[in-house]
């Protein structure tokens, strides 16, 4: 991975120094890079890998012929991300298997890459939940809904990025859609509501306050937590205020001293995220539904914190 990046890193600067049909080839990249990881994080899940994705996705612009033509550079870049990223899931999925307790998704702090959510659409398909309910689609099915119902791409675009018929693909998403929305209610909460919810959260989470937590849970709440192995973490769902409770206090306070607490948006969602010596140690994603919190999902896998 280091090496890929630096090979990154030395073609960005030949193209700063090169003549200008280079410089512009440089610059249509750029400018579609934001959708390219939309796309591949979605696929994914994770942010490194759709990181080293849309870095292999840029290799493969740069090795074009100068004297072929791309007609549609949205077209051609966004096939080639989908692919890869189908690819990816299909090598990946015996490891996924042999995963240590619940997955849950790479966090990725919004706030700082609002470009990945630049419509309702998108915003949504950014929830943990929602990611949760794509790993249960197959990875062709889940670039199909995700191109025509979270970026809006006509069928007859799809269609040519996977190798299927438009009328396959036209299938694919319906059977995507009615799966969703089995499995994902959605709900609209007013953003004045979830910060105060979000506030008293961690203010119960930081004061140890066991009511406090208990009256922002119900017993049909959840939480899931992922520590892949590397780290204690609860290896089976989490059901019940009080179950709960206790366990988010539980984690918290066997952490060490000198921690520091940030709240964030991550993945479109309240949260906070707690250091050490600038580290990042955890995340907690907050799931509100109506005046109650529906779902904590904390993330303390090393693995997936590097990017935060």
């Amino acid at each position: 991975m280091v090496g890929l990046r630096r090979k990154i890193l030395r073609i960005w600067r030949h193209l700063r120094e090169s003549d200008e049909p280079m410089m512009a080839d440089a610059d249509i990249f750029t400018e579609y890079r934001p959708l390219l990881f939309s796309i591949a994080y979605r696929m994914l899940g994770s942010v490194a890998d759709a990181e080293d994705i849309v870095q292999d996705t840029f290799l493969r612009w740069h090795a074009l012929p100068t004297n072929e033509a791309v007609e549609s550079p949205r077209a051609y870049l966004s096939t080639i991300v989908t692919r890869l990223c189908i690819n990816h899931m299909h090598s990946a999925r015996v490891q996924r298997e042999m995963y240590v307790g619940p997955w849950l998704p790479e966090p990725l702090v919004t706030e700082h890459v609002p470009s990945v959510a630049d419509t309702i659409e998108q915003r949504e398909s950014l929830s943990v939940a929602f990611l949760l309910v794509l790993e249960s689609l197959a990875p062709v099915e889940r670039a199909v809904f995700l191109l025509r119902d979270v970026f809006d791409y006509e069928y007859a675009e799809i269609a040519r990025i996977v190798e299927k018929s438009e009328a396959n693909c036209r299938q694919m998403a319906r059977r995507a859609r009615e799966h969703i929305a089995q499995h994902q209610s959605r709900f609209t909460v007013p953003r004045e509501i979830s910060e105060r919810l979000t506030q008293r959260f961690i203010a119960a989470c930081l004061g140890g306050d066991m009511p406090g937590l208990l009256a922002l849970l119900r017993e049909d709440s959840v939480a899931v937590t992922d520590g892949g192995g590397k780290v204690t973490a609860a290896r089976n769902r989490i059901y019940g205020a009080d179950h709960i409770a206790r366990a988010v206090l539980g984690v918290l306070k066997k952490l060490p001293q000198g921690m520091t607490y940030h709240a964030a948006e991550i993945n479109g969602q309240p949260g906070f995220i707690w250091t050490l010596d600038e580290e990042p140690q955890g995340a907690i994603v907050l799931d509100i539904v109506e005046d109650h919190i529906h779902a904590v999902y904390l993330v303390v896998n090393p693995d997936k914190l590097r990017n935060l």
